[in-house]
């Protein structure tokens, strides 16, 4: 049995998180997982730049990330960098930051890579004999993956819960004006996948990152965030829906008071509800489960 140490960063839209373990026979064994919100694409549609004030977020998170990798001296350190960094115009910057803050130069990968890598960690321990999809809901990308021992179609589309919060979301609550012209957008994003992703051959849909993952969470009724009890959780499509409607009328401070809601989410979990809701109608996916291994785990594994 072989072991090999490895440290994996995947900075998005919303967030940016590192996991440390030892990977041993293709899968993860966990030593450090810290997860901070920078907000990187904050206003990024608007302006097609990274922020200074997000810079500085991440200048923060990457300080932390440096404690844990000298704490466990990991072999390799692969850290990947997504949709906002794919967008703006100053990701250099950015690039520059965490090559002097981690001692690696970050790759911003393809939304293609973004996809194989969500679906390689998300499909860890299931029946690879199943083809399922994948649907990996970030802040500024949305990756539709479809596969079972291999990825069979990918498409990753310009939705995500900042994004589309950004693009229609104004009031608190939202008004029903601005949830159609979400799903609406939604609705284009999925025809638009439908190209490349043969979404009818997919017996089983799972869903990855913070959005399905808190949904989870609540249908739950967890009293507080458990990683261990959302992990391959089963959330039916008539509960999708039940939560959205609950999300996309409360205000901020209802959310925000909502056990299993991580501080950085609230503003941008209606959004990404609306993205999922939709997603399950317009698919027809009776029931959704629930990973807590993603695109982590797969940077993780592509080291190890």
């Amino acid at each position: 049995m072989t072991s090999r140490r490895v440290a994996a960063i995947d900075c998005g839209t919303n967030t940016i998180r590192l996991l440390i373990g030892d990977v041993v026979d293709g899968r993860v064994v966990e030593l450090c997982r810290l997860m901070e919100t920078n907000r990187l694409g904050a206003g990024l549609g608007a302006t097609g730049l990274i922020s200074a004030e997000a810079l500085d977020r991440s200048a923060v998170a990457l300080s932390s990330f440096a404690v844990q990798i000298e704490k466990f001296q990991p072999e390799t350190v692969r850290m990947v960098a997504t949709s906002a960094s794919r967008d703006a115009r100053n990701s250099g910057d950015f690039i520059e930051l965490a090559r002097a803050s981690v001692g690696v130069r970050p790759e911003v990968i393809t939304g293609r890579e973004e996809a194989q890598l969500s679906f390689a960690g998300a499909t860890v321990g299931l029946d690879p004999s199943v083809r399922r999809l994948v649907i990996d809901i970030g802040g500024g990308s949305t990756e539709f993956v479809v596969g079972d021992r291999e990825v069979r179609g990918s498409h990753s589309t310009d939705m995500g819960c900042v994004r589309l919060t950004e693009r229609h979301l104004k009031h608190d609550p939202p008004t029903a004006d601005e949830l159609t012209a979400v799903r609406s957008d939604v609705v284009v994003a999925i025809d638009e996948a439908r190209g490349q992703v043969d979404f009818d051959d997919a017996a089983q849909i799972v869903g990855v990152a913070g959005t399905v993952t808190t949904i989870a969470g609540i249908a739950l009724g967890l009293p507080a965030y458990d990683a261990a009890a959302i992990h391959q959780s089963v959330v039916s499509a008539a509960q999708i829906a039940e939560i959205t409607e609950m999300l996309t009328r409360a205000d901020f401070a209802t959310k925000r008071d909502i056990p299993v809601m991580h501080p950085g989410r609230v503003d941008v979990i209606a959004a990404g509800a609306l993205i999922l809701d939709t997603v399950m109608q317009e698919l027809e996916f009776a029931e959704l489960t629930a990973s807590e291994t993603d695109i982590l785990h797969g940077i993780a594994l592509s080291i190890g």
